[in-house]
This record gives C-alpha cells, sequence and structure tokens, in this order.
C-alpha cells in the first residue's frame, strides 16, 4: 500500500477530529492543579505512572507544600516519603527539590515559559514540558504524545513511527497548531476509555473510527 499524501492524511485527522470532538468536547489533562508549578510536579510525577494515582499523592502534597520555596527547602527523606506510592518516587523527589530550587534562584519562583527553558529542569523532558505550556499557559510548544497516542494515531493511520519523538514530528504536520493540545488530550481519553491496547475496535457510542 502506497504511503497516504499530505491531503489524505490531513482527512484521515479532520475525520478523527469529529468524532472526537462529539465525545470529548471539553478534554483536558486528567491530572489536578491549581497553578503551573503544581502542574509541573504533577506531570513530572506521572511519568510512567498513572494520573489517578498522582492525583491522590498530590491532594496531600499540595496541602504541605504550597510554593516553590516550601519544596526547594524540603528535607528530601520526608518529600520522598510524602510521594512513596508513584514510580520511581526517589529519583523523582530528588527531580523535584532540584527543580524547586532552580525555579526559586533563577526564575523567582515562576516556572518558565518556553521549551528551551523547562527541559533544562531535572525531571522535565519534552512531553512533560509540552504538557506545561499547553495546558498552564496555553502555549503550543509542541505535541504531547504518550503511550495512548502512540497507539491510536498509529492505528487511524496518521503516523507509522514508534519513537515518539517520531510520531510528534508526523502530527504536527498534520494538525494545525491550534489543536495540538486539546486533539492530543482527546486521543488520551479515546486510548483510556475506547481505544485500548485490549481493544482494537476503536468505537465511541457505535461509531467506528477508521483504521489504516
Amino acid at each position: 500500500m502506497p504511503n497516504p499524501t499530505a491531503a489524505e492524511l490531513k482527512n484521515r485527522y479532520k475525520a478523527a477530529k469529529k468524532v472526537l470532538n462529539k465525545a470529548f468536547p471539553e478534554a483536558t489533562t486528567a491530572l489536578n492543579y491549581k497553578n503551573p508549578f503544581e502542574l509541573l510536579i504533577a506531570t513530572i510525577m506521572s511519568a510512567q505512572c498513572t494520573d489517578v494515582l498522582v492525583n491522590k499523592v498530590t491532594a496531600t502534597l499540595f496541602k504541605k507544600y504550597k510554593s516553590p520555596a516550601d519544596f526547594a527547602k524540603a528535607n528530601l527523606t520526608t518529600l520522598t516519603k510524602d510521594i512513596y506510592p508513584v514510580t520511581f518516587y526517589r529519583n523523582k523527589a530528588k527531580s523535584i527539590k532540584k527543580t524547586a530550587q532552580i525555579i526559586e534562584k533563577r526564575y523567582n519562583g515562576n516556572v518558565p515559559r518556553t521549551l528551551e527553558q523547562l527541559i533544562e529542569l531535572p525531571g522535565v523532558a519534552r512531553k512533560t514540558a509540552n504538557v506545561v505550556l499547553g495546558h498552564a499557559y496555553n502555549i503550543p510548544s509542541g505535541f504531547v504524545v504518550d503511550t495512548h497516542v502512540k497507539r491510536v494515531t498509529k492505528r487511524l493511520g496518521l503516523t507509522k513511527n514508534e519513537d515518539p519523538k517520531k510520531v510528534e514530528q508526523d502530527l504536527i504536520k498534520i494538525v494545525p497548531k491550534e489543536d495540538w493540545v486539546k486533539f492530543a488530550d482527546q486521543l488520551i481519553l479515546f486510548g483510556r476509555k475506547y481505544c485500548t491496547a485490549r481493544n482494537d475496535k476503536c468505537e465511541i457510542n457505535g461509531i467506528k473510527l477508521i483504521h489504516y
């Protein structure tokens, strides 16, 4: 089968978007947060961990540590215990404390607004930076590619790649920039609720999205 043209790929996106708009009109990140810094910490913790578990931990964590300064001066052993339920909690505790210290010292307690600045922070990779910029600041810096997005976009014929970086580049060419954040959120919800690793039908209320 020949590779789809750019026009065909955009039509596939539009067809999927039409269905997802009806199913998830208010799609957004599942992480709970009240400000950019809380979102940054929650997103760091969410790496290879469920958002549900992260939300349970942050419900208590953000009451104890209310600012970057609080995290920056936190006792590392205590902070490690405070986030114990999440995966790789020891490494994440170190990253969170160091990140908070940098934000306090270098950025006056404010989470930076550029991808380049964010990915220099401990524990922050491109996906985390994209989540924070997109949801905290409404800046579409890139396309968030998690396991759900990677699986669903391949099934929908929007990419043939497996590497998240290549998947992101494929999607950036197809999806309008103003829809990067929302469409990624919709794909994640679709992947969690319907188009799971075990369920290859990918139907929403009887409407089946076309597979390629």
